[in-house]
């Protein structure tokens, strides 16, 4: 354990910020096995001709090991210090993208996928638990940073990843970036400590928080956990979609090839979008979560979802332009990623900050069951021969997600806190208390 018993520890290296830069240097490192996963899609089937809905079914084990192991992970956390959780973590993503590299069979590629999910699952739950944390006071813009390394992390990588299939092969892409990515979380992972309750400042949040630390069962028997679980699946089941079928939705729109010049800057339609995306999926997390701050959580909710929902309607209806493809799903991006950094600070807000890492991590694995509608999206479109039908849906559940922050959340959320506060104080778990 890394809890002291008696006196205030001495502060980790470079203070609390220093935390929050090593969780995101170490989620930008995990970021390409989501978001760089669409560009091996297509020089997988070109080889192998599997089909591509048997090779997606890769990226869903992938989400559902990384998410729905999250809370087990968060457990080690909470009990054992963020360390070792994040070395095994980084030794586990160098192992999945080295399986990738040799698998001449989908049962190798399901188990990279599946190693792959574990080791970013700790990586990236530990890192989110840690800014959680050490920022009570500013838990939007620290998860949110946080989690921008994960949304813009891969944002530097896009073209060299996507050159290096096209000239050495995905084979030695996977070993080559799989490896040096590892070996990054591997060595960062030694410098992460957990806080002391008297190394946290005393300020309070300008945001509702609850007096008292839930345990995770006692977080999963309340309503306001599932009311927050489901519009986490349902916001996050379209941009999931968005996420890994952009290359076949720009193929299919023939796109993918096409040049595109936005500000002096020319490049193909696809590898503009994916590039412009991951900034701006990256740059809304602190930007959102730094908004949610100030003017609470479920209210920017109602702001992001609903520019999502129309967002992704803009992209149906406008989308088979080259230009408009690049911008529109920059705003797709940018409308969806903010989730990662708005409902982990708003579970901790609810549900204290002793088992933060174990409850935000119950709640993420929402992803994993909103990855599983993912293959489906491929199905869809072979049955319809159109991408409207995925893209009204996802629009839908956007905006009926909006109105759920506003209409359902936010009441009860109010409720919980205030009869939180009403309870003794001796009846309080102490925050942060060993």
């Amino acid at each position: 354990m890394q809890h002291m018993n008696s006196g205030t520890p001495s502060a980790p290296l470079g203070g609390r910020w220093m935390q929050l830069v090593i969780g995101v240097i170490c989620m930008s490192m995990i970021a390409n096995l989501q978001y760089g996963w669409t560009l091996f899609v297509n020089p997988i089937e070109e080889k192998y001709h599997w089909g591509r809905a048997a090779i997606q079914v890769a990226f869903t084990i992938f989400v559902v090991t990384e998410t729905w192991l999250v809370p087990v992970e968060g457990w080690f956390v909470d009990k054992f210090g963020p360390r070792i959780v994040v070395l095994i973590g980084g030794i586990l993503c160098a192992l999945a993208w080295v399986i990738n590299s040799f698998a001449d069979s989908l049962a190798l590629l399901y188990l990279g996928a599946a190693v792959g999910g574990i080791g970013a699952g700790g990586v990236y739950g530990t890192c989110v638990g840690n800014a959680l944390k050490w920022f009570p006071d500013r838990r939007g813009l620290a998860a949110g940073l946080t989690a921008a390394g994960f949304g813009a992390g891969s944002a530097l990588t896009v073209v060299p990843i996507a050159n290096m299939i096209q000239t050495s092969g995905f084979e030695q892409t996977f070993l080559v970036f799989g490896l040096g990515q590892g070996l990054v979380v591997f060595a960062l992972a030694w410098f992460l400590r957990e806080p002391h309750p008297d190394l946290l400042p005393k300020t309070k949040s300008n945001i509702a928080q609850s007096r008292r630390s839930y345990t995770p069962q006692e977080t999963l028997k309340s309503p306001v956990f599932w009311v927050m679980y489901l519009m986490f699946v349902m916001v996050a089941a379209g941009g999931l979609m968005a996420t890994a079928q952009l290359g076949p939705i720009a193929k299919d729109f023939h796109l993918d090839g096409m040049p595109v010049s936005i500000m002096g800057l020319t490049l193909p339609a696809l590898t503009f979008a994916l590039t412009i995306d991951r900034v701006l999926n990256g740059v809304t997390r602190p930007f959102f979560g730094w908004v949610s701050d100030h003017i609470g959580r479920e209210n920017t909710m109602f702001i992001a979802f609903a520019i999502e929902a129309v967002g992704i309607l803009a992209l149906n209806q406008w989308g088979h332009h080259p230009v408009a493809f690049v911008i529109l799903t920059g705003l797709v991006f940018f409308a969806w990623g903010e989730i990662y950094s708005l409902f982990p600070s708003c579970c901790a807000d609810s549900f204290g900050s002793k088992f933060a890492t174990t409850n935000a991590g119950l709640l993420y694995t929402a992803k994993g069951t909103a990855s599983l509608v993912v293959p489906f999206a491929n199905v869809i479109v072979a049955s319809t021969g159109s991408w409207q039908t995925v893209f009204f849906f996802a629009a839908a559940v956007n905006a009926i997600a909006a109105f759920m922050a506003i209409f359902v959340l936010k009441p009860m959320r109010a409720r919980q806190i205030a009869e939180d506060r009403q309870q003794p104080v001796g009846k309080l778990v102490t925050e942060g208390a060993d």
